[in-house]
């Protein structure tokens, strides 16, 4: 292991830059490459361009360059099978192979592996026939929610509160193919309620280590009103995840997981996110996703004191009881800065600022250069993350960043972790 080690990171978003800031910590890599990454990222790595769907090239960028460990962080390339053809190549790489990201690829399935093995999640019922499920709706619980059963840009899911609105969803899906082949199975289920928590793991298949919890923001405006995006911020660790639910989730749902994919002859070993929702009646699986969650990588990393790469090593490698994942004790505040109009219309290539002292704290979505300027190039620009003894602090800290980036058309909630303060309180 004398030699430093070359390292490519597949993806292009803010989740991506967190891991490449974080495995540039690392004495071991003499080198990191994005595919395609961002102008945003380009202190930071070797942004190569491309398209993250393109398996084929990744392959071949990743002989030519002779790489000798890749990060799969986003759910296409891996659903589409990238780690199984770079490691046919001999490259190792920290992400699922294909036949386990269907965890996230296919709800069905998801949904299908928990009830076999008992794992606590909403009751629900599967169609693939338009009008099954319109005449199931007559008489399902409202409100209720109706999930596309491939990937959507985390947009495949509608709550719907009244059988009109569900209707118009199904029809959407199942009819208008509003999120393509997506939508040719649906899954509706039974609403729940409580605080929902996204906790983030390390596996190898054996052991389960968690990474520090968090909670999202996903509507778009204040208050949480307004559309549902990607996520307008995110706050560590979060305060409805105690040690006892902890304790519980990872006897009753982390390491239940882990088994039944083992089961299935579908080892999982990587990121494997849960998105929990803790209802009256005990923690439930809202979704599984297999791969770092985006924005919780960019408050749930900073944390992380053991280095990332020693731990995607000891993923792979199958050595993750024996290695350590320590996080600091301490508060992460992540507020992310879109394009006004998004998640729907909204224009791009305006010149951003970020002054250099700001930059070491901020992840760069949607970004390009051109003629040496940054510009913006997406709906969700950049988040900037504080890191502080108090929860309070980490707010103001991010607040503070965000003020002194600019760009024009720039928006972004106001009361990110408003929510986890007021939590703290009760």
């Amino acid at each position: 292991m004398g030699d430093r080690m070359k390292v490519l990171v597949i993806g292009g978003g803010g989740r991506e830059h967190a891991i490449i800031k974080k495995l540039k910590e690392s004495k071991e890599i003499s080198k990191i490459y994005a595919f395609p990454g961002n102008g945003g990222m380009a202190n930071d790595a070797e942004c190569v361009g491309g398209d993250a769907k393109d398996i084929a090239a990744i392959v071949a960028f990743a002989k030519e360059n002779k790489i000798d460990y890749a990060v799969v962080a986003p759910d296409d390339p891996l659903v589409l099978g990238a780690v199984d053809a770079l490691e046919a190549e001999g490259v190792p790489c920290f992400g699922p192979r294909a036949n386990a990201a269907i965890i996230e690829g296919s709800k069905v399935f998801s949904k299908n592996l928990m009830k076999k093995y008992g794992i606590p999640t909403a009751e629900y019922e599967v169609f693939s026939d338009m009008e099954k499920a319109l005449e199931y709706l007559d008489t399902a619980p409202i409100p209720t929610v109706i999930k596309a059963d491939g990937l959507a840009l985390g947009k495949g899911v509608i709550i719907a509160n009244t059988r009109e609105e569900a209707k118009i969803a199904v029809r959407e899906m199942m009819q208008d193919k509003k999120f393509g082949k997506s939508g040719d199975n649906i899954v509706i289920e039974e609403f729940l309620t409580g605080p929902e928590v996204s906790v983030l793991s390390f596996t190898d298949g054996k052991t389960v280590k968690p990474m520090v919890s968090s909670m999202d923001h996903k509507r778009a405006l204040d208050n949480d009103m307004g559309l549902n995006t990607g996520g307008m911020g995110t706050v560590a660790p979060n305060p409805y995840y105690t040690d006892a639910v902890a304790a519980e989730c990872m006897e009753k749902i982390f390491l239940p997981t882990v088994n039944a994919m083992n089961a299935e002859g579908r080892t999982f070993k990587g990121c494997l996110y849960f998105g929990l929702m803790l209802t009256p009646k005990g923690p439930k699986v809202i979704e599984y996703n297999c791969r770092f969650g985006d924005p919780e990588t960019q408050v749930v990393l900073p944390l992380l004191e053991s280095d990332l790469f020693t731990v995607m090593r000891a993923v792979t490698e199958e050595k993750l009881a024996e290695t350590e994942v320590k996080f600091k004790d301490a508060h992460a505040c992540c507020v992310i800065m879109a394009s006004k109009g998004y998640p729907e219309k909204y224009d791009k290539g305006f010149e951003m600022t970020i002054p250099a002292d700001v930059a070491d704290n901020v992840y760069v979505a949607g970004a390009k250069l051109a003629d040496g300027k940054l510009l913006t190039n997406g709906g969700r620009v950049l988040g900037a993350t504080a890191v502080d003894s108090t929860l309070a602090s980490a707010i103001e800290g991010a607040y503070a960043l965000v003020s002194r980036i600019g760009f024009e058309n720039a928006f972004y909630r106001r009361d990110i972790g408003a929510r986890a303060m007021k939590a703290m309180e009760e």
